[in-house]
Order: C-alpha cells, then structure tokens, then sequence
C-alpha cells in the first residue's frame, strides 16, 4: 500500500524583502516573503540590531493589516453630514487642489487658523517642518496625550528617557526595575532582554497595579495604588539617605549635586550662585569658597553651607530624610507595606555597592581626568506611561531618574544606558516658537524645551498663541504639545478659533481623546447660522477609523510595506546604546488601490501652496515624492534624515553629502544602518570625551558638549519665583498657588488632582486601561489575526470588590465617574490592587468603522474608559474648571479616574451604544483566506 509523501517543506516564497515593521514602536528588523508578487508571510530579520529576528504576534499580523477590509481606497469627500460615514470618491488631483484651496487663503491671511497633529506616525521632523514653513504655530503629535512626562522629565533631568531614548545594560544588570511597563511598546526588546536576564539569575522587581505580562514573569510584584509610584520612590530615596548608600563620587562628579543654591526670599532664591560669567558656584573644600564647578581641580564639598546658600545635596538630604518619606508614612497610601519598601531599598544598595561591575577599559573624561577602568552599579529601571499618564507624572518620573542617578547608574556599565542621538540635555534642544507672519513660515520650531518664563508662548495678557495652550502658564513644559485639548479648544474658541482642523492617523472621534462622546458632538456642532463649529476637517489615515466619518476630505494613506519611510536619527531613534542606527520603509508591493504615502502627499500639498523648501525658483517641486526627500533634504549641512553610505562614494556615516545611491544601499543592507561606538566611548556618554568626539565626527552633535545631570532643574524655581512676584512675567493670580506647589526643582509628590476635585467616597476605586501585547493603539484590534486574541475587552474586578456586589462570570456592571457612565462585562482578577479596576484599551469599535461587522464583539462587548474620562476636572466651589492633566507638561492624566461600581442588567451591548457609522469601505468577508 503506497503512503502519501506530503511536502514536509514546503516553499513559502519566491522573494524576500527586508524593511522595518510598524506594528509598534520597536521598529524591528522584518522579512516580507512575497509569493507570485504578493505578502505571504512576514517573519524577524535576524541581522537587524533590534530584534535579531525575533518577532511578536503583531509584526507576525502585519500581513493581515496589509490585508485589512477596512483598507481607505481612494479619496474621499463627504456628502452627508459629519459623523455619518457618507462619502463620494474623487481623483487626487481634486482632493489636493480642494485642500490647497482651504490651505491658502489661510497661510497668505492667518496661518494660526490651521491645526495640523498627527498621531503615531514616526515621521514627525518631516511633518513638524511642514507644519514650520506653513507658519501656524498649531502643530504635535500625540506625546501629550501619551507620555511626555516620561520624556521631559528625562530630558529635563539626564538628558534622555526610558523608552525610545535608552535601554537597560541588558548585559550585565543584575537587578531590574520596571514602573507601570505595559506590553505594547519595545515589546521585543524588553521580551529578549527579560530572557538574559533570566537565563544569568539576574533578579526583577515590578511595580504595577495590575499583573499582566512582564509583570506576571517579575520575581517580585508590588501592587502599588495608582497615582502613589512617587510617594512610594521617595520612600527608597529616603532609605538610600538614611542608609548613606548613594554613590556620592558619582553625584560629584556627573551631576549639580554640589551646586550652592542661594538662600533668603529675593529674586534670587532658590537660584544657583552663579559667578560674573554666568558658571555656577560650588564650595571648594580646598578653600573654603565658591568656585566654578568645572574649575581644574576643584574639590567640591557635598553637603556643604556657606552664608545661607546650600548645596542641592543638603536640600535633597533635608527634604528626604524628613519622616513624611518613612515607609511607615506613605504604607497605607501606597499600599506596600513597610517591611518591603525597606526589603526593596536595602536589595537595590546592597546590589549597587556591593556586586558593582568592572570593565577594564581606560576612558578620559571632559575634564581631561583618565580613568583606567569603568566602573558601574548593577541596578537599571524602566518606566513606560503607567506612572506618566497622572496629573502628578512629570514629578514621579523625575522621582524616579533621581532615584536611578543617587545609585551612579545611568550611564555606567549594568546601569541605564542611552541610545544616539542621546543624551541631550534640555539645553541641546530647541525652544518652542509661535511667531506668525502671514505667508511667512513660523519663526522656529513649534516644541522645545523652555528654560523659564521668558519661552513660554503666550501674549502680553498671558493668552495662549496655541490653540492647545502649550508652553502657558497653564501648563509650561508641554514638550510635546497637547493634542487632546485641540478639538475641545478650538470648539469652545479659547484661546481663538480655527478654520481648518488637519490630522493624520490621530483617532481623535474614538480612543485618541478624552471625552469621546463630547468630542463626537463637538466635531458635529454647528453655530447660529448652521455652520459647522470646526469649518473643515482634513484626515488622512490607511484604514476607516472612527475618525474618518468627522472628515471633510479624505486622503487615504498606504500600509506600511507599500510605501517609503524612514526611521531617523531627528525624530524617533532606533538606535542601539553601543551604535548608532537608523532605517527606512520601502515599497516591498505597490498599492492596488488608488493611494498614496502620507509624507509623498504633503510633501506634494506643500509644493503646491509654494512653501519655503519644497518648491524651487522656477515654481518646480523641490522633490519628487518622500524618498527624493529622505535622500537630498539637508536639516544642516551634511546632515539628513538618512545616516548612512551619505557623500558621493557612500562612505560618509552621519555626515556628508547627499548620496543618489543611499536607499538601495540600506535595501541591500535589509533595510538598516549601523555604526558602531568605539569601546572607549561606550559608557558615561555625557562626560566622555571619546563619545563626544565620535558625536561630533558622526553629526549628532556640532561641538562637544557635555553637562551634568540637574536633580536640582533651576527652571522649575524660575517659574515658582514668578508665581511668588519677580520677574517681568507673572502667572495669572489663579495659578499662582498652583505652580508654587507643583514646580518644585527638587523631585516631591502631591496627591492626583482628582482625587481632589471628586468625592472620593462616592468614587472610591481607580479605574486604568493599558494595551495588550498583541495589540498596538488602535490599528490591531481591526487585524483578522489578532482580533482572536482581543475580540472584546471585559473589565477586571479584584476579588474584595468582585464579592462585595455579588459579581459572577458573564456578569455586567454600571462603571460611573463624575463625568459619566458606561455599561460593561466584567471579569474577576486576583492579581490586582484591591483599589483597582481596569481593561485593555482600543478593543472596543464604534459600529461602522474598521469594516466590521456591526454586531462585532468589539462593538458589543467591547467599550472604551474614555467616555468616562472628561479633559477638564469637575468644579469643585472655585468656579474654574482646571485642565485634568498635568501642571508642568500637560501631559493628560487619564490614569487619574475615579469611579464607582454596581451591577447592571445582564446582556449586550456596551454603553454608551452609538448608532452605527456608514462604512466608506464596506464590510470585511466573513472568512479571510488565501490559497495558493
């Protein structure tokens, strides 16, 4: 009898081609199998510097987002009302010239009157130029509505962040602590660096409210009350102090710990002593009296006094040592008790000083002092949104930095290490600009960061210049400006109103928003005469978002795999922190649909409005499309968005002319660029000089410039000083009170501000979101593939809570705020903060959009927090509604709510339950298969 003889091996392709995946933020390394000209499979690049080939369920289903029903087609304009999904196709050249049409009557009268943000498009040097030369101050991403605290506190701070700015010394860290990590983002490299860390016995410690993912694998979980990770890191700082266990070389050496700040109730106080020249002052122990910091040889005494004025040092130490930081004092509010804050800090001084690394490597540092090894701490953090998305974030988060730079280990071997382009101290980098000039670009970048009052963006009557009030008294560090105030500003026309409302890929009728259903019925309002509040909506986005339905026009973008794009050292780095890297996008399929890339298409609008650098003397296009662009656009010279083979014969890394060769030469290299640091300038980058010359000689810097890190950041008091009456700025008098309290240079905590402006006996539990691994904001969970991970999203209820009302499986319950209330299944979990409710974030549809079915789980049993989160906190006997973000950044503190619970009727749908959009798209199969 004959056996069957199946091919065991079957072929998967005829061709592979390498790019970049965009599933996420990691940016791995991808092999796209293609197979009779068409996506078969997608698998890890195993030469890429990020992933080495390994790849998550996401970058696995890119196929299928590729694939996606829910792809836009062409363009579109709307022909019924705003949020009804009716749309008629047109040509591209009608949708561009109707665009140009809105755009420039208001660049040559009132460029302001433009809002262009974007969402996590990866592209933001090219569309925040655009936005530039255009000349509306009204331009961001979505980091305020994200994590700028992250980021801004550690620029701020050290000169870089977790996150994108920086990794654990995955090598040789042997004990590694994470805050508020969700599994979403850098989700592959924090999955491999997990493994090693594991695989050597290196211990982990996660602090979470909630244990899912990398927490569930931690050794230790601590299940910290959201909105209390600062109290509880200033409790191990006061440990650290009372057990003298910083490494106080380090603090002398590397940061402004020895700076006298100068005492009394002046205009001065709380400033650094400065010298004639401007240099600030230490007490050197040779003397006696001050001296520059970075004079030869001096010897800073650390806990120095000297005629009233204290080094930052004896601030820190009186301010932490007080026994408001105890452990037993902020126990119960943390809900970690004593015993183990103590156990964590004597765990993390006693790794730190007792088992710290060696490399024997020779360094010379910026003073010209040569070091014969490096020397490091064993100890590394990381922190992702789960303590930035609260009202008190940007304080926590530099909590934390203060924390990691008392043990000496950011930037030494098993400690933080920064990737290229960073550091960058906040000095480095631009200060935000909001000049307008009709028909003129704007007089500099939109976002930096301000060194005190004189950056903020505001008029003589302390009025906002952006319509989103970034860089305000209100808020005056929002590095990344605010992208969830815009609509609700701009409705309500405060500071002014706008015509015409422009994003790309930024969800903002759904998930990319507080106060959904508000923000619904604000892009739909008319006015007394029938007119729509917000004139014109221009989106852009690949797939039929919710948002889609609110838009004017359409221009329908391609996926990720059918277009160019770049992944550069000026915006979003990849890099690793012993190379510099960057990489591109590339056309592995063309579109079979009437499409184009985003960044090709205003690149194309900016020629035909004539914006500075995008068309030539002849009336011309500067370029072509965004691949001409990535390799002859300049920043400065020799330097642009690419890195790599740059100069005539390719050689050229960072520096050198445009080179015509230089994207197939990144395709041949599967899609990247690497160049590697030199041994001697691997670690201690902001005090190295062999990393500063090779920062130089690669463009990421012009001069060397190394700094110290600020645990003292002097631009905080600088805005305290104006709140208490000097300076020529002055705070409005309703929040003076305010800054004194939150702009603290010295790292403190305060309690979130709704906990202050709620009832918290009416609303007694926190309720959180975070995404799933498999899922990444909200383009995944429309993915054939993933959605049978994620189809809907119960909320999860601790088991105090879940037999106090009497829950069981398949139960519903009433979730309310003080802002609203929503109807959802919900599930029990004992691995939660018994204060603590919570549910994945982006699974729940709106009905109509991303081509589902409309009695798709996601709709009817999926839902979203966001309705019950409002952009402003409740009135509270003040008469003010205050902004329910942060003080200093304005980062959206939707980590903040408070709710309460009660059981609801039992069955489908979720509420609120809104009708039904038109799909411009149609519905997805019911089955999704392809033979080949």
């Amino acid at each position: 009898m004959r056996q069957p003889a199946p091919d065991l091996s079957p072929r998967v392709s005829d061709e592979v081609r390498r790019t970049t995946c965009y599933m996420c933020a990691c940016r791995c390394g991808i092999n796209v199998h293609l197979k009779g000209g068409q996506v078969a499979y997608i698998e890890g690049n195993r030469d890429h510097p990020v992933n080495k080939g390994v790849l998550c369920a996401k970058g696995s289903a890119g196929i299928m987002q590729h694939l996606s029903p829910a792809l836009l087609r062409k363009p579109l304009r709307r022909v019924g009302p705003r949020g009804s999904g009716e749309f008629e196709e047109i040509e591209w050249d009608e949708a561009l010239e109707l665009a140009v049409s809105w755009l420039r009557p208001l660049r040559e009268t009132a460029p302001e009157k433009l809002a262009f943000f974007t969402g996590r498009d990866q592209s933001q040097s090219l569309t925040g130029w655009w936005a530039q030369a255009f000349g509306t101050p009204n331009y961001a991403a979505h980091g305020g509505f994200c994590s700028v605290n992250m980021a801004a506190a550690g620029i701020y701070t050290m000169g870089g962040a977790f996150w994108e700015f920086g990794q654990p010394d995955w090598e040789r860290t042997k004990l590694f602590m994470i805050f508020g990590v969700a599994e979403d983002h850098d989700s592959n490299p924090i999955k491999m660096g997990l493994g090693r860390l594991k695989a050597r016995g290196a211990r982990v410690i996660a602090v979470n409210p909630v244990r899912t993912g990398y927490n569930a694998v931690a050794d230790d979980w601590l299940a910290v009350t959201p909105g209390t990770d600062g109290l509880f890191i200033l409790a191990l700082v006061h440990e650290l102090f009372r057990l003298r266990k910083i490494d106080l070389d380090y603090l002398m050496r590397y940061t402004n710990a020895p700076y006298l700040v100068q005492g009394g109730d002046g205009a001065e106080s709380g400033l650094f002593l400065r010298d004639d020249t401007g240099v600030p002052q230490v007490l050197d122990r040779r003397t006696g009296a001050p001296a520059p910091w970075n004079a030869p040889g001096v010897q800073p005494e650390p806990a120095a006094e000297w005629r009233g004025h204290k080094t930052v040092l004896r601030l820190m130490a009186e301010r932490y040592l007080d026994p408001a930081h105890t452990p037993e004092a902020v126990a119960d509010r943390c809900g970690i008790p004593a015993g183990k804050i103590r156990a964590v800090a004597a765990e993390l001084a006693r790794v730190a000083f007792e088992e710290q690394v060696v490399i024997d490597q020779p360094w010379t540092d910026f003073r010209g002092e040569r070091h014969e090894t490096m020397v490091g701490r064993p100890v590394s953090f990381h922190a992702m949104r789960g303590i930035s998305a609260h009202s008190n974030g940007f304080q926590t988060c530099r909590a934390l930095h203060l924390l990691q730079i008392l043990l000496g280990s950011v930037e030494t071997p098993g400690g933080y290490r920064f990737k290229p382009p960073y550091p960058k101290p906040p000095e480095a980098h631009p200060k935000p600009h909001a000049g307008v000039t009709p028909g003129k670009p704007l007089d500099g970048p939109h976002l930096g960061y301000p060194m005190g009052p004189e950056h903020l963006l505001i008029n003589p009557d302390n009025s906002a210049k952006r319509i989103d009030k970034a860089f305000t008294w209100e808020n005056p560090l929002s590095a990344h400006g605010l992208m969830h105030m815009v609509i609700s500003n701009a409705h309500a026309g405060d500071p002014y109103r706008i015509d015409t409302l422009f994003l790309y890929m930024a969800n903002m009728a759904w998930n990319s928003t507080m106060n959904t259903s508000e923000v619904m019925r604000m892009l739909t309002d008319t006015d007394e005469n029938g007119d729509y509040v917000i004139p014109r909506i221009i989106y852009s986005d690949a797939y039929s978002s919710e948002m889609v339905a609110y838009a004017d026009l359409i221009l329908p973008d391609t996926t990720y795999l059918e277009r160019h794009d770049c992944i550069s050292l000026l915006d979003r780095p990849i890099g690793e922190p012993d190379s510099m890297n960057d990489a591109i996008r590339w056309p592995v399929v063309e579109p079979d649909r009437d499409v184009r890339g985003f960044q090709s298409v205003l690149l194309d609008l900016g020629a035909r409005l004539g914006l500075p650098g995008m068309v030539n003397e002849d009336g011309t296009p500067t370029y072509a499309d965004y691949a001409d662009y990535l390799v002859n656009h300049q920043r400065r010279p020799g330097v642009g968005p690419l890195a790599g083979w740059r100069g005539a014969d390719g050689t050229g890394a960072g520096r050198g002319e445009p080179n015509p060769d230089q994207l197939r030469r990144y395709i041949e290299n599967g899609g990247f660029f690497s160049a590697h640091i030199p041994p001697q300038a691997q670690f201690f980058k902001p005090w190295n000089a062999a990393y500063q010359d090779w920062a130089v000689e690669h463009g990421l810097l012009d001069v060397p410039a190394p700094y110290v890190f600020n645990l003292y950041l002097e631009p905080l008091r600088k805005f305290q000083l104006a709140a208490e009456g000097h300076g020529e700025r002055q705070p409005p008098e309703h929040l003076r009170d305010r800054i004194r309290r939150t702009l603290d240079p010295l790292p403190l905590w305060y309690a979130p501000f709704e906990d202050e402006r709620v009832d918290t006996a009416a609303f007694p539990l926190h309720a959180l979101t975070q995404r799933p691994a498999a899922m990444y904001h909200s383009w995944g969970s429309q993915n054939a593939w993933l959605r049978q991970i994620h189809g809907m999203n119960p909320l999860y209820v601790p088991k105090r809570i879940w037999e106090q009302h009497g829950f069981a499986p398949g139960d519903w319950a009433w979730l309310t705020s003080a802002h609203g209330r929503i109807k959802v299944p919900v599930a029990r979990m004992d691995a939660l903060n018994e204060h603590t409710v919570w549910t994945w974030n982006a699974i729940g549809k709106r009905r109509g959009a991303w081509a589902l079915d409309e009695t798709a789980p996601e709709a009817e049993k999926g839902f979203l927090l966001n309705h019950l989160i409002s952009e402003l906190l409740p009135e509270r006997g003040d008469g003010l509604r205050w902004a329910n973000s942060d003080p200093i950044t304005g980062q959206a503190a939707w980590f903040d709510l408070r709710v309460s619970i009660e059981k609801a009727p039992p069955g489908a749908p979720s509420e609120p339950a809104h009708p039904a959009q038109k799909s411009p798209v149609g519905r997805g199969p019911a089955t999704v298969a392809r033979h080949s």
